[in-house]
């Protein structure tokens, strides 16, 4: 007799949660609802209810398969460990670290929108996140002309971002080394304010663009 799951009240779904993280999560993996669902043995239908309607409650059964089909778990598409830091979960019996090369660092940059940047202060560095695009071969962000962020103009600086899945025990980082500067030219700021991707999260003007000139970039990437 096989056992039925249900699912714990720390991942329990919250009105509206499921259907943004289900999206994600399939975007990420570059999956298309008729992939997903397929692989999921479910209507498409069925899986654009659940993406777009905010009062869908999938049984448990659903959610355990919609979690195998996008390799991730119940708790990751509920949000159970949205809360949690990551990286606390068990690592896998013979991982390593693998070097990636520039073409590929580039390209994980190329997929997110939130880094770290490391600015130098008179206190010791500063470590702030930051809503970025790549431009030409540049990583550019706004920021108000008095926050932490804005001391990196004429600075040397650091960037970073990562990746970590806790389902498969996997994860890679990128960092990126280089100078900071501030953009004062008009043309050039119309251009980054075109072709920069998303908004600050933070809200607010920011009206300063700095971009960061990359002098090196390196990066790694845990694997089985």
């Amino acid at each position: 007799m096989t056992e039925q799951y249900t699912a714990p009240a720390s991942v329990r779904v919250r009105a509206g949660d499921l259907g943004r993280r289900l999206a994600l999560r399939r975007t990420g993996l570059g999956l298309t609802r008729e992939e997903t669902a397929a692989r999921a043995g479910m209507a498409t239908s069925y899986l654009r209810h659940l993406e777009e309607h905010a009062e869908a409650a999938p049984n448990a059964d659903t959610l355990l398969r919609l979690a195998g089909a996008l390799r991730t778990t119940v708790a990751e598409l509920t949000g159970g460990n949205a809360e949690r830091p990551p990286g606390q979960g068990r690592a896998v019996r013979g991982a390593g670290l693998d070097r990636l090369d520039a073409d590929e660092c580039w390209a994980l940059l190329g997929t997110h929108a939130v880094g770290r940047i490391a600015v130098p202060t008179v206190d010791g560095p500063a470590i702030v996140p930051v809503n970025y695009s790549v431009v030409d071969g540049c990583i550019v962000f706004r920021t108000e002309p008095h926050a932490t962020p804005a001391r990196a103009a004429g600075r040397r600086v650091a960037f970073e971002i990562d990746r970590i899945d806790e389902a498969f025990s996997r994860g890679w980082s990128v960092l990126v080394r280089g100078t900071a500067r501030a953009v004062t030219d008009p043309d050039e700021v119309r251009r980054l304010t075109e072709r920069a991707h998303g908004e600050p999260w933070a809200g607010g003007q920011r009206p300063l663009w700095l971009r960061i000139d990359a002098t090196g970039i390196s990066g790694r990437r845990i694997t089985v």
